[in-house]
């Protein structure tokens, strides 16, 4: 029986604080994936060694659960472009099968009512460009997009 809570885990997001991020990722991500549930949503833009977390997210993935990566960045003024977007995707498609991968933001634009650190004209374009970014990955992949129209958060 699956629980009906889908984890999400923002390392560092948690009202652009980082006490958070004291606790290694490589070493929360394999109990996290303990968790009987059918996804998860993962910080991953943000995530300075992307390749070593994928590379455990691949090896505890069970059959069948979905994998929501981040692939932009709500923190960061920065828009990242369609092609960035793109290619965080393809990279995380090394290791997770395309079918149970998804993208979403790292940790959503605001989380806490009160935070007004990302302008909606950037937040919008950023979502824009992830959703773009999302279906070329998919037609590079020949897959089916499997983007949120917005983060989980």
């Amino acid at each position: 029986m699956s629980i009906p809570t889908e984890p999400i885990s923002c390392p560092g997001g948690d009202r652009d604080s980082t006490h958070s991020a004291d606790v290694d990722y490589l070493t929360l991500l394999p109990s996290l994936f303990h968790l009987n549930v059918g996804r998860f949503y993962l910080q991953l833009s943000s995530e300075p060694n992307r390749r070593q977390v994928l590379a455990v997210i691949q090896n505890q993935l069970k059959p069948g659960v979905l994998v929501f990566v981040g692939v932009t960045d709500p923190i960061k003024p920065a828009i990242e472009t369609s092609e960035q977007v793109r290619d965080r995707v393809l990279e995380a498609a090394q290791f997770i099968p395309a079918e149970f991968l998804g993208t979403t933001d790292d940790c959503g634009f605001s989380p806490f009512a009160d935070d007004t650190s990302t302008s909606r004209e950037t937040a919008f374009a950023k979502i824009r460009n992830r959703v773009e970014g999302t279906r070329l990955a998919a037609e590079a992949l020949n897959a089916k997009p499997r983007s949120l129209s917005s983060s989980a958060t």
